[in-house]
């Protein structure tokens, strides 16, 4: 075989074998242009600010007038990248009450995501209120706060819009009405053919309110406003129960009037109520619900199976004839199999951490013909070889906030014996192995590409990192040990769309450096809600 085919056929299973980690690897020897291709521009009609065009994301968000009908939103003009091409015209009206997709083609394909962010003016006023409403569009509330004192079977409401422009109904129709908001009132707005029922809440005191309360499946995130230096917290008790709980003041963050406080453990789907209070004043009741638990596919890597590949085993970690979750590296190194070798750097192992049956994670860093490939699993997809690279999609849908991803674990660490010119110093020093794991939102998995002209990598700092977490070990664990990663929450209030979990046996694999026979063995992962 002519040496030359024989390397690029190397380097298209190393790239599939070291992509988990996200890194760059040879290039193609037969160059051609590579431009990703997307939007440079795009009008449509009623917009109320300039179109957010992500090249990163491959996102066009639109910031439309609450009178344009998403469902039909007229694209004025577009440009695409010189020589570009799209899937289909989209002047005219297109209906952007979801996601709209196209694929922008030159050389290769890039599906694009065109997306509408309405602005819709809301408000709810009463006379004698204090500051403004709280509206709650996600939560369909509004919370309003009005003098201490105040008779509220009897409030004086002087306004209300809940929706948009083109409301047609809203039952009861509270504008300019005297309400009694001694107890919550539901409004049902209606327009075109969405429906929506609103719960408007009105609280009185001294300038206290409850502003925001997250509630996540263990855990509640409360925010309250009061008057500064005045004795400010949160009760809150089990809806049906008598008796009021005070969250402990070690617990109350303060800010001048403003303070906040996390509540853990509670109830998964359990409706609790809450109230703030400042001095001697108390906010109305709010009825908040908590999320049910959530539980990850093969969590306890029991679940494998050996599929054919050109004569070749490659194990896969899910049953057969089964929905994938977790993928390894595997299939990259597989590769090889058309010329005779290659292998599996992450197998299923009856070695497990309570000595019971089923099997562990094995994931052993080897050379792979020429190259060190470390051993690995994540949840997502490879996805292709992209000439010598590896393309992946890192993330399963998820939409859960859990507080932490526990798991056992054992490692094998030895030294670092291999490595590319950049980390030649790294040598002769502990491999490492690594577990991390985050909970984004964004409207699809992060693409990984590890070709130069177009890479992208996982920035555990993006913008659409909601919570990331990770645990690291560059010693050796010789027996099965429990691990704990803490999930870093960015925001409160934000619900993830995606989980993001990846495992190495060398955490710099990815630039072809770590340890031969460095080993990471990894069972039962599980989920917990509530902080300890």
């Amino acid at each position: 075989m002519n040496s030359k085919i024989f390397n690029n056929i190397i380097a298209v299973a190393v790239a599939g074998t070291m992509a988990v980690a996200s890194v760059s690897c040879i290039e193609n020897d037969v160059p051609y242009e590579r431009v990703q291709a997307g939007f440079t521009a795009i009008t449509a009609e009623g917009e109320t600010a300039a179109a957010v065009i992500d090249n990163e994301n491959r996102t066009v968000t639109l910031t439309i007038g609450e009178a344009v009908n998403p469902a039909k939103v007229n694209i004025i003009d577009y440009k695409l990248t010189d020589g570009a091409t799209l899937s289909a015209d989209i002047t005219g009206g297109i209906d952007l009450t979801d996601n709209y997709k196209v694929v922008v083609s030159l050389y290769q394909d890039y599906e694009w995501v065109i997306k509408a962010d309405r602005t819709v003016e809301r408000f709810f006023n009463v006379t004698g209120q204090v500051g403004s409403s709280v509206i709650d569009p996600e939560g369909k509330r509004v919370i309003v706060t009005v003098p201490a004192g105040i008779n509220l079977t009897a409030v004086e409401i002087t306004g209300v819009k809940l929706g948009p422009a083109e409301v047609t109904t809203m039952s009861p129709d509270l504008n300019n009405t005297v309400t009694d908001l001694s107890h919550p009132v539901e409004i049902t707005v209606t327009y075109r053919d969405v429906n929506e029922v609103w719960t408007v809440y009105a609280q009185g005191g001294a300038g206290v309110s409850l502003d925001r309360i997250d509630a996540w499946t263990g855990v509640m995130w409360l925010y309250g406003s009061g008057l500064d230096g005045e004795d400010n917290g949160f009760e809150y008790r089990r809806q049906g129960s008598e008796e009021w709980i005070r969250v402990d003041e070690a617990s109350v963050t303060h800010s001048g009037g403003e303070f906040s406080a996390c509540v853990s453990p509670l109830e998964p789907v359990t409706t609790y109520e809450v109230r703030a209070y400042s001095g001697g004043a108390y906010t109305v009741p709010v009825a908040v619900t908590t999320e049910s638990e959530m539980s990850l596919p093969n969590m306890g890597f029991d679940e494998w199976w050996q599929e054919d590949l050109n004569g070749k085993s490659l194990w896969q970690p899910w049953s057969e004839g089964g929905t994938s979750f977790w993928d390894t590296g595997n299939d990259g190194a597989a590769t090889l199999a058309s010329i005779g070798v290659g292998g599996n750097v992450t197998t299923p192992d009856t070695d497990t951490w309570d000595g019971g049956p089923g099997y562990s994670a094995k994931l052993e860093t080897s050379y792979i013909v020429l190259k060190l490939a470390g051993g690995n699993i994540f949840a997502g997809e490879y996805v292709r070889t992209d000439g010598m690279d590896g393309v992946l999609n890192f993330g399963r849908p998820f939409t859960g906030r859990p507080t932490r991803l526990c798991g056992h674990w054992k490692y094998v660490c030895t030294e670092i014996s291999a490595s590319d010119s950049e980390r030649e110093y790294l040598k002769g020093r502990p491999d490492t192995a690594i577990v991390y794991a985050a909970l984004i939102n964004k409207p699809e998995p992060v693409e990984i590409r590890t070709k130069p002209a177009v890479r992208q990598l996982f920035d555990r700092n993006a913008d659409y990192v909601v919570a990331y977490g990770e645990v690291q070990s560059g010693e050796s664990i010789s027996e099965w040990t429990d691990f704990k990663l803490e999930f870093e929450y960015r925001r409160t209030d934000v619900v993830p769309t995606y989980i993001v979990i990846v495992c190495t046996a060398s955490k710099y694999a990815d630039y072809f450096t770590g340890g031969k026979g460095s080993t990471l063995w990894l069972d039962d992962f599980n989920l917990d809600w509530d902080y300890e």
